[in-house]
């Protein structure tokens, strides 16, 4: 159900990826009235090929090999991939009335009933189990944004009275300008991305963009945990807005709140206390999780979520496919992908849900610069060995042997992905775990953390077929 039915006049869409190509078939299968043209630039690397001929034979004009943008255009969406300081978008602008990325053009097409998460880490789990809750409590819920299924393409397939429970990347909340949630969550902010953003003022203030619209009716989720988060709650408040933090161990001072009570998850929301499930009880494991699923419990009780259901649903929720995801057991080692890992604060979280000095540490990828102390510190204070291997594998362990100085941690080196798992086998015995938790993203060997997920298990299920098992 789509519920605009404004005028775009003429319209260009940056970037020929998935979020480029989902935009412009969009907008061509608007209805007579809605634009005047839609243009497509792909980039100075996009070529012609299948897509751009799909495309312009629905009407779409696609312009390749150039960041160049000529003429003038009422609107540019702009793809996440595409930084606000680069050449191209700057170029756009400079051609364009208005620039906003697609999560905002896709709220603008259908903006009632939206949640919103954001955060460093966390946001794939908190928005999958968010939506599990909300359709177990019989509320239409469906995850869209960084979570895979762009949201225009969600807004051509929308059901009356759905929810969107929309994971944002900071890419993404950059240029929102009037993207307004009802339920928005701040899980965390730690640096990550500072090479698209240009620092890491600018990467924290396109996560609280998030919150940049809400009224007093509704409801911001932050972190009681997370010392960025804690410093903005009391800004949001002097907004006139509800604000509750998400403690665990220790309860936040004051309603409404959630933390965990001895070993329950609660929720203190709107005068009433919701006592859920025990820590016990959740199949996903580590304190980041407990954490998440006091978030997911949250926001899906500020949407009517009644308890039973949020219980049901916390206790039949499973790993999500990369993140500590159990891939299975050979030789007595068990072997977890965590290959959406992508930066250190995600990695140092991973560490807590294994017994310390039982962990084999796979790390290592494309390098993004990001600082290693904090990460070389919890290795060295919870693994028996890290394998370092990929374009950043020296770096990082040059890192670790520096923070293991008088430590058991052994440091040792790989090639690619398949020779780091060999090294990591030869290191483990029964009882331990080998983990793949890279703290890198996947390109210099990989097209996606996806892939070089799969990769990881189908190596892992060749040594169990060798061994076996």
């Amino acid at each position: 159900m789509v519920s605009a039915d404004g005028w775009l006049g003429d319209v260009c869409v940056l970037g020929l990826g998935k979020t480029g190509v989902e935009v412009a078939r969009y907008l061509s299968d608007l209805p007579e009235g809605r634009l005047s043209s839609v243009t497509l630039y792909g980039g100075a690397s996009s070529t012609e090929g299948d897509v751009t001929r799909e495309l312009a034979e629905k009407g779409v004009r696609v312009v390749v090999g150039t960041e160049s943008v000529e003429g003038h255009f009422d609107l540019v969406v702009a793809s996440p991939g595409i930084p606000e300081r680069s050449d191209f978008f700057r170029s756009a602008q400079a051609h364009a009335t208005e620039v906003i990325g697609e999560p905002e053009f896709a709220w603008r097409e259908s903006p009632e009933r939206w949640a919103a998460i954001t955060g460093s880490n966390g946001k794939t789990t908190t928005t999958s189990l968010a939506c599990a809750i909300l359709n177990e409590a019989g509320i239409s819920a469906a995850p869209v944004g960084n979570i895979g299924n762009t949201c225009t393409t969600a807004v051509a397939d929308r059901a009356e009275g759905q929810w969107f429970v929309a994971e944002l990347s900071s890419f993404q909340l950059a240029c929102s300008k009037r993207l307004h949630p009802h339920v928005a969550c701040l899980l965390n902010v730690t640096p990550d991305h500072l090479e698209w953003h240009g620092s890491f003022e600018a990467y924290a203030e396109a996560k609280e963009r998030i919150f940049a619209n809400l009224e007093a009716d509704d409801l911001a989720i932050v972190s009681d945990l997370d010392g960025r988060c804690r410093d903005l709650a009391p800004r949001l408040e002097a907004r006139g807005l509800r604000v509750l933090r998400v403690g665990l161990r220790e309860a936040p001072a004051a309603a409404p709140r959630a933390w965990v009570d001895g070993d329950a998850l609660t929720v203190e929301l709107d005068g009433q206390r919701h006592g859920l499930v025990s820590v016990g009880e959740l199949s996903i494991h580590g304190d980041h999780n407990v954490e998440n699923a006091l978030f997911a419990s949250a926001l899906a009780i500020a949407l009517g979520a009644d308890d039973d259901a949020v219980r049901r649903a916390l206790r039949a929720f499973s790993a999500l496919e990369h993140r500590i995801e159990p891939v299975c057991c050979a030789g007595g080692v068990r072997f977890v992908n965590d290959s959406k890992a992508t930066n250190t604060d995600s990695v140092e979280k991973a560490l807590t849900a294994f017994e310390p000095h039982r962990i084999v540490v796979m790390l290592g990828g494309h390098d993004k610069g990001t600082d290693l102390t904090s990460l070389s510190a919890a290795v060295a204070a919870t693994c028996k060995a890290a394998v370092c291997f990929g374009e950043a594998g020296e770096r990082i362990a040059a890192s670790l042997e520096a923070a293991s100085q008088g430590s058991a941690l052994r440091v040792l080196r790989a090639d690619h992905l398949a020779d780091a798992l060999d090294v990591a086998v030869a290191s483990a015995e029964a009882g331990d775990t080998v983990l793949l938790s890279p703290a890198c993203s996947s390109f210099d060997e990989f097209n996606n953390m996806a892939e070089r997920g799969r990769r990881f298990k189908e190596l892992v299920y060749a040594l169990r077929e060798r061994e076996g098992e």
